[in-house]
């Protein structure tokens, strides 16, 4: 499948560490395009690219609207992001911090805040501190030459960015700390059997696929699709009793919300008795 898409660049100079391309999908919605931009450093970030990355999804916060269904996290040239340039690394007492002036500067915490889906397009390095900006992401896609490691117990670094965290919840306790205690690398097949990779390409770019993925985004509510992925998200880290209670309340809101019209209802039946649109084979 090739899917059309029409590119605007944004602050595309090549002295800009992080670049921005937003791209309109055929849907006319559009998908950004977040890119680190130190292809000769494999894209370690320095101070500069990890404040870059939180001013970026920070204003995105504010400026967010139903246009655009999803971002997109890559690196340019052939890795994703090698970790910390540690000739220049951002203050890893502030990366660490809760205080709100540093949460400013935290481009993981920053993700965190976005209702918009962010996927990965990872290849090559995805180490260290890269693992963790990978981790951030809600989908990770894969190609061939992607290797994950974790070097924080290599080189005597504390993880700040959730790596502890969250790879146990990907691939359980016991892989989680054969890859963190022993700084073993992992390549892209084991990645994607482990869970790791959400998806691993062949034929095609990691980059081609996030569009893709991001294509089939952009064709489904914008509002239920950020309201899916708050349950998730927040449901991910409460029991399973909890989770459930919390995807009740908030099933509860949005029933309430879009019962006063017929908008949805009849939207849906609209599609399932549209004798034109193709059907599954299942």
């Amino acid at each position: 499948i090739i899917v059309p898409f029409k590119m605007k660049e944004m602050d595309s100079n090549d002295a800009n560490v992080v670049i921005q391309k937003q791209l309109k999908l055929p849907c006319d919605r559009s998908v950004l395009i977040v890119s680190i931009n130190r292809p000769t450093k494999k894209n370690c970030f320095n101070t500069e690219v990890a404040t870059s990355l939180a001013r970026i999804f920070r204003s995105l916060q504010s400026d967010l609207n139903e246009d655009l269904a999803a971002i997109i996290l890559t690196g340019e040239g052939s890795s994703f992001c090698a970790g910390a340039d540690l000739a220049d690394p951002p203050n890893p007492i502030w990366q660490s911090s809760d205080l709100p002036h540093h949460l400013i500067d935290n481009p993981v915490h920053q993700m965190s805040l976005l209702s918009v889906p962010i996927i990965a397009a990872l290849k090559g390095y995805v180490i260290t501190g890269g693992f963790e900006l990978a981790l951030a992401c809600d989908i990770l896609v894969g190609d061939q030459t992607v290797i994950f490691r974790d070097t924080h117990c290599k080189f005597n670094f504390a993880p700040c960015w959730g790596l502890s965290q969250k790879l146990q919840r990907r691939i359980g306790v016991g892989r989680a700390k054969i890859m963190s205690l022993g700084a073993i690398p992992v390549k892209a097949t084991q990645a994607y059997e482990w869970g790791l990779l959400d998806d691993l390409v062949n034929g095609e770019s990691s980059l081609q696929r996030a569009l893709k993925i991001a294509d089939s985004i952009a064709n489904n509510s914008p509002k239920m699709v950020a309201r899916y992925k708050k349950a998730v998200d927040e449901g991910g880290n409460m029991t399973l009793e909890h989770g459930l209670k919390r995807e009740r309340a908030l099933g509860i809101a949005h029933y309430i919300e879009i019962v006063q019209d017929d908008e949805t209802f009849d939207g849906a039946k609209e599609f399932i008795t549209d004798a034109s649109r193709p059907r599954s084979k299942l």
